[in-house]
């Protein structure tokens, strides 16, 4: 029932929210984010913990404005969303402003495939609507299985609208499939800042221990693909900012574990550099870092979260929450 319910709850809203005028669904965003925030559920207090590792010299103040500031820039990711099929080729161009783009354009140039890792920064989707229309560029990413699978195919069907290809995340069925779209010379998409398999990399990610997924490493040692970290941002307007940072090179010696460590590890430094300086538009509200995964130990539930853990962020967005929080709508993840 509950299953039902949410699948019925996403098909209102993208049904609905998409016809609404663009400032009558900016400001029902901001007002559900900050009646979110007021309650302050599991995932408010979960977002404070993991600022208060990004930016560990905040103040208590502090970090209630930031957690504020992130649920309000978490809505804007789902109202935009929510709209993003309805609106037009130009809309979709003039909506992003990514920064040093030549990475991006000169690896896909060479013809060696490019993989692009991003973390969970402002709207991914945004970004990848960008690349299919402005850049012309079909690309390949990969989404976690949903419950009910009603709810899965509407995240599939959402973003096959947008112009990508969504692999189902399971098995080892979706590494094959992006190796052979990088080996063609194509474009493969993986948000990659949280692992959702127990056999993630462990990398030092803002002076302590996270995991994150070796996939995006993987694929670039197997295919001599380029490795792309991308960080984005919103500023005061409403055009969506982003970097296409440097590649992530393969390490000349070491085994196979070792470059994938250090190349893990230089993605998870790209994306901090990112988050350190836009860290209210990092959606993040589940458990990251090792230490916080015992509860004894979790800054969170000390706070006073005595309820469940919350819902992975990109497996179970089905399971909407007392902070009217669950996750990206089936954003993509390593394979």
């Amino acid at each position: 029932m509950k299953e039902k319910l949410t699948d019925g709850l996403y098909g209102l809203a993208w049904g609905s929210v998409k016809k609404l005028p663009e400032p009558v669904a900016v400001r029902l965003g901001r007002t559900i984010a900050d009646l979110a925030w007021r309650r302050r559920g599991t995932g408010v207090r979960r977002l404070e913990a993991n600022y208060a590792r990004v930016v560990p010299d905040a103040t208590p103040e502090r970090l209630r404005a930031l957690s504020r500031a992130g649920m309000r820039s978490y809505m804007r990711y789902w109202m935009e969303s929510f709209r993003l099929p309805a609106w037009g080729t130009q809309r979709i161009k003039d909506g992003f402003e990514p920064k040093d783009l030549h990475h991006l354009t000169d690896g896909l140039a060479s013809g060696r495939g490019v993989i692009l890792a991003l973390p969970h920064l402002a709207n991914w989707d945004l970004a990848g609507a960008w690349v299919t229309t402005k850049l012309e560029t079909p690309f390949t990413t990969v989404q976690e299985r949903l419950k009910p699978e009603s709810l899965y195919d509407r995240f599939v069907a959402y973003r096959g609208s947008l112009g990508m290809e969504v692999l189902p995340h399971t098995g080892g069925a979706a590494f094959g499939t992006l190796a052979r779209r990088l080996r063609a010379g194509g474009l493969v998409c993986l948000v990659a800042d949280r692992d959702l398999s127990a056999s993630g990399v462990e990398v030092s990610f803002f002076g302590d221990a996270a995991r994150m997924p070796a996939g995006p490493a993987l694929l670039a040692q197997q295919t001599g693909a380029l490795l792309l970290p991308v960080t984005l941002w919103y500023d005061a307007s409403r055009v969506m900012q982003g970097r296409v940072h440097p590649p992530v090179e393969v390490p000349e010696t070491g085994t196979r574990a070792e470059k994938t460590s250090s190349m893990t590890q230089a993605l998870a430094d790209a994306f901090a550099s990112g988050i350190a300086e836009h860290p209210e538009d990092w959606h993040m509200l589940q458990r990251l870092w090792l230490a916080d995964l015992d509860p004894a130990k979790d800054p969170a539930r000390v706070a006073g979260d005595a309820g469940p853990a919350p819902g992975r962020h990109d497996g179970d967005h089905a399971r909407v929450r007392d902070d009217a929080r669950t996750s990206g709508p089936g954003e993509g993840t390593s394979a």
